[in-house]
């Protein structure tokens, strides 16, 4: 693995972008449901408004993830954020001009949301070809990333986007459009890649496929995106009700339930600056395994929890694993993913991660109905409980330094053939 202490100066450009965005991403996560709110007071409209933002990449994930592998990932960056500030300018103007209703945000939610496919998918892949794939440098530029994305989308973005909805609606949206325009400018100024050699296209259909059977043929790969999966599904449970359960079993006020959330965030913050450390004392494979079950203590303990402050300790624990795993396994995909496959393997473990999250908050709201709002918490650590026995088999040291040794052998390889010419071949499931 390599040791340099810095990371290249094209990835800071990449991190001065994330910030902004993740701040303007903030701003419109707090200011979008006050905006909706003024719009209607319809629960299933509200909703539906939340589940828009999700639709593209339950539709389109794969085949995005085909696109993005076919198209420049520099290119693609820019331009989805830049689709993006234009779509946030409209918006804009019409909630100016008192013509935006309930089903302007709908599009909006729903063209966002394949900006963000786009945009997300081609950043991993991105980061991944500007690091040279190498895992210990992957996990410190997460690191950063994921703290970055916490610290500004966490806590400076929403109180800054509910502070600009009471100077007017749509001055937070005209903010997070101004950050995508930033963000695309910064990632212009990046240097272009060195064009790829052409290769024979499929279909896409066939494509986005290769993708998905490569993921699920390789078990370190199904291993982490299950993780995510299980855990999204487990978690999702607990927040469909978590404003009930702090409202009338905590017995919290509306101010102190803000300030309950930042608990999580601040765990999350402080996760992601110790993943890297903790890996490199650990190992990458013990950390995940290790995360895991402090995960399935803290949501315990957190449906347990007698009092506030136990409950909020509990959200801090939690969110410190939930950061430090956030910042090692995308790592880990990065680093041995082939490069020509890395767009359409991330989506698919995106994809696998954020379907498994709505069916855990409709099982979450059943439960609680039918055995107290407990229960999502105390059930919801049973099966993170199974997420440790699939990072313990599936994500261990072993089976990572294997598939880290394969990928370098493969790359070798490949350059060894580009050298002479001939096509490189993807590895083998």
């Amino acid at each position: 693995m390599s040791s340099r202490l810095s990371l290249p100066g094209r990835f800071h450009r990449i991190w001065s972008a994330s910030a902004v965005s993740a701040l303007g991403d903030g701003i419109y996560l707090a200011a979008l449901p006050l905006l909706a709110l003024s719009l209607t007071r319809n629960p299933i409209m509200l909703g539906a408004l939340e589940a828009c933002a999700l639709l593209p990449w339950l539709c389109f994930g794969m085949i995005g993830g085909a696109l993005v592998d076919r198209w420049d990932r520099r290119r693609t960056m820019v331009v989805a954020d830049m689709c993006r500030f234009v779509l946030l300018m409209a918006v804009t103007v019409l909630v100016s001009a008192g013509a935006a209703d309930i089903y302007v945000l709908f599009a909006a939610a729903f063209l966002l949301g394949i900006g963000q496919l786009f945009f997300d998918t081609a950043s991993v892949a991105f980061v991944s070809e500007v690091l040279d794939q190498d895992l210990d440098t992957l996990q410190r530029a997460n690191a950063r990333l994921q703290g970055t994305q916490q610290a500004f989308g966490g806590f400076v973005g929403p109180p800054t986007g509910s502070l600009l909805f009471g100077l007017g609606r749509a001055v937070p949206i005209l903010g997070d459009a101004v950050s995508f325009l930033f963000s695309s400018l910064m990632i212009w100024t990046l240097p272009k890649a060195p064009p790829k050699p052409a290769k024979a296209r499929g279909s896409l259909l066939r494509e986005a496929r290769e993708g998905a059977a490569y993921l699920f043929g390789n078990r370190l790969l199904l291993g982490l995106a299950l993780r995510p999966a299980v855990g999204n599904f487990a978690f999702m449970g607990a927040s469909a009700v978590l404003v009930l359960f702090v409202k009338e079993t905590l017995h919290l006020g509306t101010t102190a339930y803000g300030v309950y959330l930042t608990a999580n965030a601040v765990g999350a913050l402080i996760g992601a600056a110790l993943s890297a450390r903790l890996a490199a004392r650990l190992g990458t494979g013990a950390t995940l395994t290790l995360t895991a079950f402090v995960e399935t203590v803290a949501l315990l303990g957190i449906g347990l929890s007698p009092n506030a402050w136990l409950a909020g300790l509990g959200e801090m624990t939690l969110g410190a694993a939930m950061g430090v795993t956030m910042g090692l396994g995308p790592s880990v995909r990065q680093a041995i993913v082939p490069d020509e496959l890395m767009g359409r393997v991330g989506a698919t473990g995106r994809l696998v991660a954020l379907g498994a999250g709505p069916l855990g908050a409709v099982f979450g709201g059943w439960l609680a109905h039918v055995a107290g709002l407990r229960a999502p918490f105390i059930v919801g650590a049973g099966i993170l409980a199974s997420m440790t026995i699939v990072a313990a088999r599936l994500t261990n040291n072993a089976r990572i330094e294997a598939a880290l040794a394969e990928a370098a052998e493969r790359r070798e390889r490949d350059a060894r053939v580009a050298e002479s010419g001939a096509m490189p071949a993807v590895a083998a499931v």
